[in-house]
């Protein structure tokens, strides 16, 4: 075991470049086992004499002696090889951490690396060469090798013939089958004729044991004789070490008793005296948290007598200062554990009282007689209620007002009409039970009475509401101005501060030997120093803390809670005092916000007195009372609602649209009516429209040229005259002649409906100006929807919509963008300039008519397109020419042109047959591509150069088209 500690002095590696290792004499190699070298000095045997060169812990420990050199005594005895570690007595009464430690690197041995052995494998070199060459010429004799093989091997075979149960670490003869295995039942049995071969059987078995028993008994002898002479080693050097702890343990005695003697005469004084001077500060704090707690203590019963005289605002400021004072300075008391939840639902309470308070202060100050001069009720309530629920952060309580101002018109207006109803002798209430039906048994005069008395109410009702609400804004922008100087006071505190900074912490810190001492005195106990530095704070350099008399009032430990709460006094315009504190929790843009909604609410007032009165009057207008006014009532009626509008605007500021708007409906019901009728119109003549060229009456003739120089009016009828003038073939407009269907001849005298009934009532120009926009996109939506939608061929029965069918409705279509800027400019000029962004409608109009048209051209094109792709996908440069593919697309350009020649313009029919034209190269250029035909004077070549002059000389021979520049060449490939 001793062997296993032993190093080599010479580095071992497994390489192949390693250090050559001298061979050893066989008998070297093979020593019998050696003892243990002593683990300790043997000065120190028991002589009192020897322990001057002892390590001793109060003696110099720098210099280093030989005692430094220690070896771990369990290391050196335990072998970490062996599987059962509990049988070393050092390993298992100190634990298996004690031998796995890794050992510091010694400081004092050098660091060896392989540069040191250079020379060394330099000299050994030629050596083990030398070495090698005997080896191979006579092998070494290794008899004594055999010998201690041949021992070790028979030893080794001996312990095989022990059967592996008796090896197993969980081997018991308690288990049936391990009893079974080692003692068969066969050699025990005696039955029949086989007694005496059991009983050789038995014997032989008895027998095997004992030999096993031997082997084993062998070798652990042997096992203890090779380490019997390391165990008693070990144990004398435990001795030794024994005595070495126990000399050890006498000088840490010696020097804990000297340190003990120190402690008592330099230390014990003085740290009694910081101790008591900690005491005597923490008895203060104790009585000044006990007065702080009998003060807490009497919160609720203060709050309540405070809200029993109203005083919200007061509750809420205790209750805050004492969440304060129990979140900072009485913090974990348990006597207190529940008083902080208590003040939480004291304070919802609070919350709920306040707004029930405001309520009925709302429905007392909204309800009370009209006729009272007052225009504030409780100024100081309303003041208290407010800065209650903005301390609270209720900021919806305006809501609250709001239905309250809903509910009080509503009573109003019923209350006015019980009034004046009870006042018509011809009206039976008995009779006549609803408020509604009285009403509308009243005459003109009367009901006008009854509207004006109304709108005087109103406008005292709107006065009042003006004057609360400024009332409650006022304390929100006090409460705002409040925050901005409570902002600038604590940047100038900040500013000031800094500049003290350097003084104040010279005085709040002591320091002795580098260590920072201050907390072990109170806030008024100064060294003289210190004391003579802050002056301010102590006059004399030995004063006491504060007594129990200098703190005698509980402020003076809640300094930091109760400094956040002071208060300023502030005027309201009324003339109401009141205290702001500053702990109001509001930023400033929730006041802002707060404030712009209770503006909002004033407007909201104004709007609701305009509804309530725009129901009134609907209310009276649902048997067509308002429509069968004559112009002198409808006069009348106008200004008393012109001028409650304006009395409404000057005290809210705002305009109300609905009452106005309410007259304007009455005229509006005519411009829907008027528009549902043409439009309906407009739709029937849509769907049996068959897209075929109608003829032109003369008076339709005559309505379009009274459209001249941009000027409006529609031609009065002239029966006699119309009767012997023929219809013509096309509508002419400015000297081009349009083809139309009968649909759109209509649509133009309907447009010219609209516009002179713009002039007869120009208050619904913006109206009017709407439905003529929608009619308009109707009819260009339902057309695309019949023509290129194909929805005739279902809704009238057309058989197929023909280019023909295409090219009339391309036409009608700019017939009507062309009377577009006409139609606007008349509304342009009956518009104001805020209302001229609604023209806007007639450029997206133009802008969707354009679109049509161009979708029309393109299906035109479309339609040749897919022939030319049919056509010449089978075209072939072949005899004889022309070829009947260009024949049959010569035939369909003629009818193309037969069908649109006499619909369209000729700059439109030239424009249209270009882009034809284009994609028939475009089709005949990837064709001759696909047949390799190239521009080579060759007989394809000229094939194709023929083919293309019957098309070209059949083109330009229709009418119209003659001087079109087709520009073929583009058919062939380009050289690069």
């Amino acid at each position: 075991m001793a062997s296993s500690h032993s190093s080599s002095p010479v580095p071992q590696s497994n390489s192949s470049d390693a250090f050559f290792k001298k061979e050893m004499d066989a008998t070297k190699r093979f020593c019998p086992v050696q003892s243990l070298p002593d683990v300790c000095p043997k000065e120190p045997t028991g002589n009192p004499n020897n322990l001057c060169d002892s390590p001793s812990l109060v003696a110099d420990q720098q210099r280093w002696t030989i005692y430094h050199s220690k070896v771990n005594l369990p290391a050196a005895l335990n072998d970490p090889r062996l599987a059962k570690r509990e049988s070393d007595f050092f390993t298992k009464t100190w634990g298996v951490d004690f031998v796995d430690t890794e050992v510091t690197p010694s400081f004092y041995l050098p660091q060896i690396t392989k540069e040191h052995f250079a020379l060394y494998q330099q000299e050994i070199s030629p050596r083990e060469k030398v070495n090698e060459r005997c080896k191979n010429i006579c092998t070494p004799k290794d008899t004594f090798d055999r010998t201690l093989l041949h021992t070790h091997d028979k030893s080794r075979t001996d312990l095989e013939q022990v059967p592996k149960i008796f090896m197993k670490p969980d081997f018991a003869l308690e288990d049936s089958l391990t009893f079974n295995a080692v003692l068969p039942w066969s050699h025990f049995s005696t039955a029949g004729g086989k007694g005496n071969r059991d009983a050789a059987s038995s014997r032989l078995l008895q027998e095997k044991l004992s030999h096993y028993l031997d082997i084993v008994e062998v070798n652990i002898a042997h096992q203890i004789s090779l380490r019997s002479e390391a165990f008693f080693h070990a144990m004398t050097s435990q001795h030794e070490l024994q005595d070495y702890l126990r000399k050890t343990s006498q000088a840490v005695k010696l020097l804990r008793e000297k340190i003990s003697k120190i402690d008592k005469v330099m230390c014990e004084g003085s740290l009694r005296v910081l101790r008591l001077s900690l005491t005597r500060n923490n008895c203060i704090k104790a009585y000044n948290k006990l007065k702080l707690m009998a003060t807490v203590h009497q919160t609720q019963p203060t709050v309540q007598l405070l809200l029993s005289t109203s005083e919200y605002v007061g509750a809420l400021d205790l209750i805050a200062t004492t969440q304060e004072v129990l979140q900072q300075e009485l913090q974990g008391i348990h006597s207190f554990r529940h008083l902080g939840s208590q003040l939480c639902e004291l304070e919802k309470l609070i919350d709920k009282m306040m707004i029930a308070e405001f309520s009925t202060y709302a429905r007392n100050d909204l309800n009370r007689p009209l006729e009272d001069d007052c225009q504030i009720l409780e100024e100081e309530r309303l003041v208290s209620l407010v800065f209650g629920l903005l301390k609270q952060r209720k900021l919806n309580f305006y809501e609250i007002y709001g239905d309250e101002m809903i509910n009080t018109a509503k009573n109003i207006i019923k209350q006015c009409v019980v009034n004046t109803v009870s006042q018509i002798e011809e009206i039976d209430t008995e009779v006549v039970v609803k408020l509604a039906d009285q009403m509308r048994m009243m005459n003109f005069p009367q009901w006008f009475d009854l509207l004006k008395n109304i709108f005087s109410k109103f406008t005292i009702f709107l006065k009042r509401i003006k004057a609360t609400l400024n009332t409650i804004r006022s304390v929100v922008f006090l409460v705002l101005d409040k925050n901005q100087k409570t902002r600038d006071l604590e940047d100038t505190l900040q500013k000031n501060s800094a500049k003290e900074s350097t003084v104040d912490t010279e005085v709040a810190y002591l320091t002795h030997e580098g260590m920072f001492i201050s907390d072990a005195f109170g806030d008024g106990e100064l060294p003289a120093g210190a004391a003579d530095t802050a002056s301010q704070r102590n006059t004399s350099p030995n004063s006491e803390p504060c007594s129990s008399d200098s703190v005698s009032e509980p402020e003076c430990t809640t300094d930091s809670s109760s400094s956040k709460e002071h208060t300023s006094s502030s005027i309201t315009p009324g003339g109401v005092e009141m205290m702001i504190s500053d702990d109001m929790k509001l930023t400033d843009l929730e006041l802002v916000r707060l404030a712009n909604n209770i503006q909002e609410l004033l407007y909201n007032a104004s709007d609701i007195c305009h509804d309530r009165s725009v129901k009134f009057l609907m209310a009276r207008a649902k048997d067509g009372f308002l429509e069968k006014l004559n112009s002198n009532e409808f006069v009348t009626l106008s200004r008393l609602m012109e001028g409650f509008i304006l009395d409404t605007e000057q005290i809210c500021g705002r305009k109300s649209m609905s009452l106005r708007g309410a007259l304007q409906s009455q005229a509006n019901r005519f411009v829907n009516r008027f528009h549902e009728e043409r439009k309906t119109k407009l739709s029937l003549l849509l769907d049996n429209e068959r897209w075929k060229q109608a003829e032109v009456p003369a008076e339709f003739q005559d309505l379009v040229d009274s459209v001249s120089g941009g000027r409006i009016s529609l031609p009065e009828k002239k029966p006699t005259a119309t009767e012997e003038r023929k219809p013509a073939e096309f509508l002419i407009v400015e000297g081009q002649k349009y083809a139309t269907v009968g649909t759109v001849l209509l649509l133009i005298r309907i447009i010219l409906e609209y516009c002179q009934c713009v002039d007869n009532i120009p208050s619904i120009t913006t109206d009017m100006l709407t439905r003529l926009s929608d009619l308009l996109k109707y009819f260009n939506s339902r057309s695309c929807q019949l023509v290129l939608g194909a929805g005739a061929l279902q809704v009238v029965g057309l058989k197929t919509i023909t280019t023909k069918n295409l090219a009339l409705s391309s036409r009608c279509l700019q017939l009507i963008v062309h009377y577009i800027p006409i139609i606007r400019a008349h509304f342009e000029a009956r518009l104001q300039p805020k209302q001229f962004s609604m023209l806007r409608h007639f450029d997206h109009i133009t802008k969707d008519y354009h679109d049509h048209i161009a979708e029309i051209s393109a299906k035109l094109v479309a339609i040749m397109d897919s022939l030319f792709d049919k056509l010449l996908s089978k075209y072939e440069v072949k005899a004889p020419v022309p070829s009947a593919c260009f024949r049959n697309i010569c035939k369909q350009m003629a009818k193309m042109h037969e069908a649109i020649y006499d619909l369209l313009p000729e700059e439109q029919t030239q424009m249209l047959f270009l882009r034809i034209n284009a994609s028939y190269k475009l089709h005949l250029k990837r064709q001759l591509a696909h047949l390799n035909v190239v521009n080579d004077g060759g007989p394809l070549n000229g094939l194709v150069t023929s083919d293309v002059a019957f098309y070209t000389g059949n083109l330009q021979a229709l009418k119209g088209l003659n001087n079109l520049d087709l520009n073929m060449a583009e058919i062939w490939e380009q050289k690069r």
